[in-house]
């Protein structure tokens, strides 16, 4: 998967990256490195399933796509 993150210096210093693909998908890094690392980590974590969250009915069909 291929996603589009912004990079830009942050007014105190170091990066801030984000994911416009994924709202709210936001990290911080005192270097460029480090931003991208934490960001790498940020889009793992938005994209982890939580089944605990999902309501599933009886009736779901479940499907398995590949992107």
């Amino acid at each position: 998967m291929k996603l589009l993150v912004y990079l830009e210096p942050s007014e105190d210093g170091g990066f801030t990256a984000f994911v416009p693909s994924l709202p709210g998908c936001i990290s911080e890094g005192e270097n460029r490195e480090e931003a991208i690392a934490n960001i790498r980590e940020a889009i793992g974590l938005y994209l982890e399933p939580v089944e605990d969250d999902v309501l599933i009915l009886p009736d779901a069909e479940m499907l398995e796509l590949t992107i």
